[in-house]
């Protein structure tokens, strides 16, 4: 494996930076500073040493992707420009995002290519919570506050599950809320503001599960998750359970 994709696998940088922090010198393997990024690592026997820390090779990513409005959430689109088409220089393979923000919808979104725990945050029967910012058109007043909250007919089989709703401000005409969700259906927010009289006239997810939009992350940009934050977000999956 060469040199700068090991240290990209362990979340050091993009492939850019990792290139620089290895010209500076800042590398060694086996004791021996190496400034070449295609030099060849064994990642199971090697000693890659990085600013003078020792690295155990893993091969997951989590990255934290502040989506922008205008692009799809899709590895791949004919038509659109995709979410990983904003993450030319992220390492790993087979990095996808977890669960779905529409078009025109910004906010957190995860990647990555840990398929157990993307499963885990997106089964029905976790009930992980997930937070949304909406302005929308209309009124909201306590009564469309209570029905959202106990859960309302959006067209579907069965009722969205009871819900949370923090307003934030409200006019005559529009007001913006605080929304969290135990599921993911299709359009959900869109279609949960619309039963109670009101229309989305902009929508960011905030948070989900554990995991908070880093407020400092611009839009279009992307940072690998911490310790804390990914062992937060199995320590969540492994204990929540159907309710």
């Amino acid at each position: 494996m060469r040199l700068d994709k090991y240290l990209c696998d362990m979340q050091l940088g993009t492939r850019s930076q990792v290139k620089e922090a290895i010209k500076k010198g800042l590398v060694s393997v086996n004791g021996i500073r190496v400034k070449s990024p295609y030099f060849k690592v064994d990642e199971r026997q090697d000693d890659v040493n990085y600013t003078g820390n020792t690295l155990a090779y893993q091969n997951l990513y989590y990255y934290m992707f502040h989506k922008p409005s205008g692009v799809v959430t899709a590895t791949k689109d004919h038509r659109d420009p995709t979410v990983m088409d904003l993450l030319p220089d992220a390492c790993g393979k087979e990095l996808s995002p977890v669960g779905r923000l529409d078009k025109d919808t910004e906010g957190l979104l995860l990647i990555t290519n840990d398929g157990e725990l993307a499963h885990k945050l997106l089964s029905p029967r976790k009930h992980v919570e997930k937070t949304y910012y909406a302005e929308c058109s209309g009124v909201l007043t306590a009564d469309q506050i209570t029905l959202l909250e106990n859960g309302v007919d959006i067209g579907d089989e069965e009722r969205t599950h009871p819900a949370r709703v923090k307003l934030l401000s409200q006019t005559d005409c529009s007001y913006a809320m605080e929304l969290t969700i135990t599921e993911g259906r299709f359009h959900q927010v869109k279609r949960m503001v619309q039963a109670v009289g009101g229309s989305v006239t902009y929508l960011k997810r905030l948070s989900m599960g554990t995991l908070t939009l880093d407020p400092a992350l611009p839009k279009g940009s992307y940072r690998p998750l911490t310790e804390k934050e990914i062992s937060d977000l199995k320590q969540l999956t492994s204990t929540t359970s159907a309710q």
